[in-house]
């Protein structure tokens, strides 16, 4: 009954893409001003978590010392955004789109927050505790 719970696999890809997304927004606004910097975008959640699920069925190591199983392969991949609208110094940054793409992946990793506490809680009712 509890030997497949991808809920809780689902809601840590959820979180560990937002954390990728926010890294990769941070370095943009970083690089704002910097000469020539192309502003780099992360791929949608949906098609990182379909990566991620094509190996289903088959071991997954979680840690890099488990013996049988591998880790997941499937990683956020960081594209290069080929916008037309460049500062005279060729900067591609928009701090006004980033800031809200650090709204919306914020928004993001906090739903997969909820939806791993909402499903431990229940998972913890399930078994008679607290």
């Amino acid at each position: 009954m509890y030997e497949k719970l991808e809920i809780f696999r689902t809601a840590i890809s959820l979180a560990q893409h937002a954390g990728t997304r926010q890294a990769v927004i941070a370095q943009n606004i970083a690089n704002a001003d910097t000469p020539d910097y192309r502003a780099r975008q992360v791929t949608d959640f949906a098609t990182y978590a379909a990566k991620d699920t094509q190996a289903a069925g088959v071991q997954k190591a979680t840690r890099a010392g488990h013996l049988n199983g591998t880790q997941s392969a499937a990683k956020a991949e960081v594209d290069v955004i080929h916008s037309a609208s460049h500062s005279p110094n060729g900067n591609g940054v928009s701090v006004e789109q980033e800031m809200v793409k650090a709204v919306e992946a914020k928004r993001h990793h906090d739903q997969a927050l909820a939806v791993y506490k909402s499903s431990l809680n229940i998972l913890r009712a399930s078994i008679g505790r607290s």
